[in-house]
């Protein structure tokens, strides 16, 4: 008999990731932009094996640089960033249209900066009907009182707390799956 699954969970068929605006730039100005970077590359890896949809946005890259290296080394081949100017990545018609191709209703949200893109990209796509899980270990900002405010209203507005181990394990839902032994060594 199936386990039943709470709507709360992740479903590797339901999801799609998003990586917002984590770009060279801001290598500079963001404390923790280095780990922060290497864990979305991790996720980003993981979801290759996974055949999860990934969706990358670059907020006004001819300013603020392309995405950092370490995420696009990790990326499909050919995949391209999302040009945007909108804070919110849903003010990309592009981005809006990719992503109802994916027909993905689970959204897991990583990037920068909590208070601004990644908060308003949350409420737009939460305004939408798509279920957003905040990967809060991948979700950064030049302040940790903006990051920490940011994270607080996005989960005060429906969008689920989640981490990187969480959100990877709940897509793999049991240890007989495929792809369980490539994802933990990438964990571990």
């Amino acid at each position: 008999m199936p386990v039943m699954q709470h709507a709360n969970i992740l479903d590797l068929s339901r999801t799609a990731l998003v990586i917002i605006d984590m770009q060279e730039s801001f290598r500079s100005v963001i404390s923790d932009f280095a780990e922060t970077s290497a864990r979305i590359a991790l996720v980003a890896h993981a979801a290759q094996l996974l055949k999860l949809p990934v969706l990358v946005t670059e907020q006004y890259p001819k300013g603020l640089g392309q995405t950092a290296g370490e995420i696009r080394a990790v990326l499909p081949p050919g995949q391209e960033p999302i040009e945007k100017t909108a804070f919110s990545s849903c003010g990309a018609q592009s981005f809006v249209s990719l992503l109802q191709q994916t027909g993905a209703q689970q959204i897991l949200v990583c990037g920068i900066e909590a208070h601004i893109c990644v908060n308003q990209t949350t409420h737009d796509l939460l305004a939408r009907g798509y279920q957003v899980h905040l990967l809060t270990d991948c979700i950064t900002a030049r302040s940790a009182q903006n990051r920490k405010t940011g994270l607080a209203k996005m989960r005060r507005s429906g969008a689920l707390p989640s981490t990187t181990e969480m959100a990877l394990f709940e897509l793999l839902r049991d240890a007989r799956h495929p792809q369980f032994k490539a994802v933990q060594k990438l964990i571990k």
